[in-house]
């Protein structure tokens, strides 16, 4: 990531009042708060055209080659006749955070539609929302909806703070596992966060504070999930308290912890590194994902 303009008149202040490695990671800090600043403004902007729901087309299927047309039938080549169908993709649901809408997921959405994911939802929920349970039976309906209008048993999540813990709710304690192949968080506080114990007047906040009902529910066994889950954990994340509280540590899950280093909360869903990260994590196949879960966590950015 490159040093911002923004920045460099500091570096010189930086070299002479710190020690080397201290003064590396407060370069690294200041790029990284440099770059939530950028992301904050530019998503600010955008945050109006995500407030009102996507529009979404019902997919048209395919005709069977019986009912085209002679001239259409002779223009099939013999190999394309006789090719294996390419299995589709799951539908791709992205789930925002905690006063925010489905415009956080601009850049992430259009690299998934780069590569190869056809049906992509952006789900938005109210800003009123104030229990993660109620949210993820929300969500559970949505989901069914989903699976009913694409033809298709399952869907995989990507969710970015908050949308993530919601997620993993429905999964782990709604029977969502049954709908969810592969859940992605990014920057969720799967432990409880700390960070801002001002915000504790709001209900859904203290259901994300270590200890709550939620993420004890959460903490239960859970031996027969069949959801994979992947968490990316940013160790510059100003929202998470501790950091490693964006991990998931259960017995029972399929689960591996992605470090991303230099960037913090609002670029998760927005850096490059991270969107080929979530691709990745998507695309993978069940047995390396087996392997994956136990190799640790990878570094990314």
């Amino acid at each position: 990531m490159k040093v911002t303009r923004a920045v460099l008149p500091l570096l010189p202040l930086c070299r002479r009042l710190l020690p080397d490695r201290l003064a590396g990671f407060s370069l690294t800090l200041l790029k990284a708060t440099a770059l939530e600043i950028a992301i904050l403004a530019g998503h600010l902007l955008l945050y109006p055209s995500g407030i009102t729901p996507e529009r979404r087309a019902s997919p048209v299927p395919p005709r069977p080659l019986s009912e085209l047309p002679d001239t259409d039938l002779g223009a099939v080549p013999v190999a394309d006749a006789t090719r294996l169908p390419t299995p589709e993709k799951p539908p791709v649901v992205l789930l925002h955070g905690f006063i925010d809408n489905r415009s956080v997921f601009v850049l992430l959405r259009r690299s998934l539609a780069q590569h190869g994911r056809q049906q992509i939802e952006s789900l938005n929920y109210s800003p009123l929302t104030c229990d993660i349970r109620a949210a993820a039976e929300l969500l559970g309906r949505h989901i069914e909806e989903i699976c009913e209008r694409t033809g298709r048993d399952e869907v995989d999540i990507v969710g970015h703070s908050l949308g993530g813990l919601i997620a993993r709710y429905y999964v782990q304690c709604l029977g969502g596992d049954v709908r969810v192949r592969t859940l992605v968080t990014l920057g969720t506080p799967h432990g409880g966060t700390r960070v801002v114990p001002l915000m504790n007047a709001h209900p859904i906040v203290r259901q994300m504070r270590p200890g709550s009902g939620v993420l004890d529910e959460l903490g239960k066994p859970a031996p027969h999930c069949r959801t994979r889950f992947v968490s990316f954990w940013s160790d510059l994340d100003q929202l998470m308290d501790p950091l490693e509280t964006a991990c998931i540590e259960h017995p029972d899950l399929l689960a591996q912890n992605v470090r991303v280093t230099g960037i913090g909360h609002l670029a998760l869903p927005v850096h490059p590194a991270v969107a080929l990260g979530v691709r990745q994590a998507l695309d993978v196949e069940e047995t390396t994902a087996r392997v994956a879960a136990h190799a640790g966590g990878l570094t990314v950015a």
